[in-house]
């Protein structure tokens, strides 16, 4: 299901002006869009989007790989600035190979990481070669 699919306000209607997306988008719309890589491979669904409540920027996007019915999924917690939305396709873009994802630092529901822990989050910029933000 794409964003346009979970529009319940409406926002993204073309009414014949810049409205919402794709500058501004709800973070509701956009909780369960798939992730994609450049050779077309699925990699995921978003699940969750991490809000830095110091600075009030999106730190991470919790995507989902494998599993079925979220039995035996595993969550990752991918930086921001290494997801980039495709308007056409309706969803979002990670620059990785899909055996990369498979390999990844990940989680499950019940162990979720400190994703305060700057040494975390420097591991975890670092695996998908983006630059954390400073604070």
């Amino acid at each position: 299901m794409s964003y346009e699919e979970r529009d319940a306000y409406g926002m993204y209607v073309n009414r014949g002006h810049k409205g919402p997306g794709p500058e501004l988008m709800g973070a509701d719309t956009l909780i369960g869009d798939h992730v994609h890589n450049a050779r077309d491979e699925h990699l995921g669904e978003i699940k969750e989007i991490m809000i830095d409540m110091r600075s009030g920027k999106i730190a991470y996007a919790v995507m989902s790989h494998g599993g079925v019915f979220s039995i035996g999924e595993k969550l990752f917690a991918v930086p921001w600035e290494a997801l980039l939305l495709d308007t056409v396709n309706k969803r979002f873009t990670l620059n990785v190979d899909k055996e990369r994802i498979e390999n990844a630092p990940g989680f499950d529901t019940d162990n979720w990481p400190n994703m305060a822990d700057t040494t975390w989050a420097q591991s975890i910029h670092s695996y998908y070669g983006t630059t954390p933000r400073e604070y």
